[in-house]
């Protein structure tokens, strides 16, 4: 390093922040591997860990490890390097997706860098009801240029529009209760105490919204030991849609990356945000969530955004559990 030291409490604050990204059933589908020699931190797919009926392609497993680059690069400006980030940067390892070097220190510390840094601990999705206060104009155009930072859009739908997303998002809900495959597989990752440090504890499940228009995920259809009582949700959910110009492994990625810098992004302005991955799960409803008055895009993820409760902790591998021997 020219002026900062890769030591070992570094590299677990690193981690440990590259690890409090959001998966897909809190899969935590990643690995860490250091180059020392090049001060180079691989991150790379953990194929153990894939949900293959959810998704099938590794789309939401690029997505997921995205996100972790993203808070990665956080941490490390925070400690005052410069990384340089390479997506799937050897075409002989796929399973390589990203590599983030940490070789040359940051000149100055860039604006909002520590906020973000904070909100990596303080962000979780939630699956309750939110108050119904409208999320400010000016908050929202911060987080549209946030997704534009990682060469992302997102998209705030108007409210025929946003009904339209919902009803999609519900016949993909549909679908994920009555599809054998899916139950079987959602069930494996859904469960009552802390143990395994990954997957859905019991205690960070959801309602449903008694009126049915904001279709969340029903974990109560998979394990009905842990139905909740209906509640009322939001009468007019704010829906953002996240979406990428192509549609190839790179794109996830980089939709990865931008996920998290807008939840990072509403999480310093106290906004909540609840993840609808439904529709992304079945192709063709997938398509259809496309705008087709809006550009060209593939709709990469819809998110519901407002204010209410801090949701509840998610729990995560420890650094020591996927930091690789140095290679």
């Amino acid at each position: 390093m020219s002026t900062l030291a890769l030591d070992a409490a570094a590299l677990e604050k690193l981690v440990s922040a590259a690890v409090a990204a959001p998966s897909i059933h809190n899969s935590q589908p990643w690995h860490f591997r250091l180059r020392p020699e090049t001060s180079t931190l691989e991150v790379r797919a953990a194929r153990e860990r894939a949900v293959p009926a959810a998704d099938p392609q590794g789309r939401a497993m690029h997505i997921s490890v995205g996100a972790a680059v993203l808070n990665l690069c956080v941490a490390a400006r925070h400690l005052g390097w410069a990384p340089q980030v390479r997506l799937l940067p050897d075409p002989a390892e796929p399973d390589l997706f990203a590599a983030v070097e940490l070789d040359a220190s940051a000149p100055a510390r860039a604006p909002g860098t520590d906020d973000l840094y904070e909100a990596i601990w303080h962000r979780h999705s939630i699956r309750t009801p939110f108050t119904g206060e409208p999320v400010p104009a000016a908050v929202l155009d911060e987080l549209v240029t946030a997704a534009r930072t990682e060469d992302a859009a997102l998209v705030l739908p108007d409210q025929e529009e946003t009904a339209r997303l919902l009803e999609i998002t519900a016949e993909a809900e549909r679908r994920n209760t009555t599809d054998a495959a899916a139950l079987d597989e959602s069930r494996r990752w859904v469960h009552g105490g802390d143990l395994p440090p990954y997957g859905i504890p019991s205690r960070a499940l959801g309602p449903q919204d008694r009126t049915g228009q904001v279709p969340m995920r029903d974990f109560a259809a998979i394990r009905a030991t842990e139905h909740r009582a209906p509640a009322t949700f939001e009468r007019e959910p704010r829906i953002a849609v996240l979406s990428t110009a192509h549609d190839g492994p790179v794109d996830w990625l980089r939709a990865g990356t931008a996920l998290e810098h807008v939840l990072l992004a509403a999480t310093v302005h106290g906004v909540r945000a609840s993840l609808l991955h439904q529709a992304m799960e079945w192709p063709y409803l997938r398509w259809a969530t496309r705008e087709p008055h809006q550009r060209p895009g593939h709709v990469q993820m819809l998110m519901r955004l407002g204010y209410g409760p801090e949701g509840a902790a998610t729990p995560r591998l420890a650094p020591r559990d996927v930091l690789d021997p140095e290679g």
